[in-house]
């Protein structure tokens, strides 16, 4: 009986230590074989064979050349088991839930799958706090439309392999084209996805909304890379400045930090500007829904250009005071606010 005790606890310390050893080799990219030992508390010999033991169990370890040798977790044919702590648990349920809720077509499925493995195996003391946001949250549906995580795939593998992508294309006035790219960075906007890419019968570098492109085809062509602006910049200033009729910059006397809250990447771009002022490029298709956005800032701004808006605020500025003073018919359009009205 003592023999059989002995020989459950060996398995059972071993099981032990083949799952710290997995936990461990998903942190780093790799590590070398003396300080995984050590962070075991096993000898190098104890620390190959579990090595072993793992490659039985069809897990991908490799082992590293070198004076000082190590040891790497590759990609396998399974998934191999995560140990998550408790925010890395909490997080990753959110995050499916919010994908169950909506987001990308397809991925509902999937996301509801992945849920119910996890509330199998999560402690009560994170499903009581899970449950707490559940009960207390309500997710709003959204206007916007969904996207295939298929599409994403596809030109995200195209943009790592770069290879040319052939696709159809709707613009916002409705009109479809088809389009021959080279992919280069997918960038999310909050609850849209836009693709940077070089247009090659344009021969300029293009911003597409994933949810307009479709029948993408990779066409098996293979480009060099080109010279590319920053990603997120680029379509920043084409989704919140170039489609618009007014374009403005304005110098807005707050850090850029301080700004972030304020102003969402698919709003403005926010430029810093010494230590407490910053460059703002926004544009729309009226001057009212300009001046408004930079009001409700709450800040103190000067506006750069153009000459229309800066016109246009001073002639808003006169109907606000008019529409402040409480007399009969407000003071004169032409009339000094520092100086009484006349009898």
């Amino acid at each position: 009986m003592s023999s059989l005790a002995a020989i459950l606890d060996f398995v059972l310390e071993t099981s032990a230590r083949l799952l710290r050893l997995l936990a461990l080799l998903q942190t780093r990219p790799q590590w070398p074989g003396s300080e995984l030992a050590a962070r075991l508390e096993v000898t190098p010999r104890t620390l190959r064979r579990d090595i072993q033991r793992l490659r039985d169990l069809d897990y991908p370890v490799h082992s590293l050349p070198g004076v000082a040798g190590g040891y790497r977790l590759g990609s396998g044919a399974a998934l191999p088991p995560l140990q998550l702590d408790d925010e890395e648990a909490v997080a990753v349920v959110l995050s499916l839930r919010s994908s169950a809720a909506h987001m990308l077509t397809g991925l509902a499925e999937a996301s509801l799958s992945a849920l119910t493995k996890l509330d199998q195996v999560l402690p009560a003391r994170l499903n009581q706090r899970l449950s707490a946001l559940q009960h207390a949250t309500v997710a709003l549906d959204s206007p916007e439309p969904v996207i295939d995580p298929a599409l994403l795939t596809l030109l995200a593998a195209a943009c790592r392999a770069h290879q040319r992508v052939r696709l159809n294309y709707t613009d916002r006035g409705g009109t479809a084209t088809q389009r021959q790219i080279e992919p280069y960075r997918l960038v999310s906007g909050g609850y849209r996805w836009y693709l940077m890419a070089f247009d090659v019968d344009r021969a300029d570098w293009r911003t597409f909304r994933v949810d307009r492109i479709s029948e993408p085809e990779v066409t098996g062509g293979r480009f060099v890379p080109r010279e590319a602006p920053d990603a997120a910049t680029f379509v920043g200033a084409a989704v919140t400045v170039a489609p618009y009729q007014y374009q403005a910059e304005v110098l807005v006397h707050a850090p850029a930090a301080a700004l972030s809250g304020r102003i969402s990447p698919t709003s403005g771009l926010l430029t810093p500007v010494g230590e407490d002022r910053s460059l703002l490029r926004i544009g729309a298709h009226s001057l009212d829904a300009m001046a408004f956005h930079l009001l409700a800032m709450g800040v103190e701004f000067t506006v750069v250009k153009p000459p229309e808006l800066i016109e246009h605020l001073r002639h808003l500025a006169d109907r606000l005071l008019r529409a402040a003073d409480p007399r009969p018919g407000g003071r004169e359009p032409d009339q000094n606010p520092g100086e009484p009205p006349p009898p």
